[in-house]
């Protein structure tokens, strides 16, 4: 059974930091690249960050640049986003994403809330 389970959200000052983890199960996570994504109230769903099967590479929206940063862990099948300098803006659910190199197979976590407030 794949599952996704992210951990980590919550409420968070602005300027603060906060550190989603991503525990992945029931599939061959290092052979999927990992994203995550996020939907704030009233919006579509967004790419924030995305990682290669092997780490090699990282892509992030121009909104989260020089502020986030993804990366995996393939021992411990595990993707981190650590988010630093958080913003009012940031506040939305944020979801980690698992595909296959030829976009064919994709699931998907629960999501966590992460609320960027003073």
């Amino acid at each position: 059974q794949v599952q996704l389970v992210e951990s980590g959200g919550g409420l968070v000052q602005p300027g603060g930091s906060l550190r989603l983890s991503c525990a992945a199960s029931g599939f061959s996570f290092s052979f999927y690249n990992m994203r995550w994504h996020r939907q704030a109230p009233g919006k579509e769903r967004e790419l924030v960050a995305s990682i290669t099967s092997v780490g090699l590479s990282t892509t992030y929206a121009d909104s989260v640049k020089g502020r986030f940063v993804i990366s995996r862990d393939n021992a411990k099948n595990t993707v981190l986003l650590q988010m630093n300098n958080l913003k009012p803006e940031d506040t939305a659910v944020y979801y980690c994403n698992a595909r296959d190199a030829a976009g064919r197979l994709d699931y998907w976590g629960q999501g966590t809330q992460v609320t960027v407030s003073s």
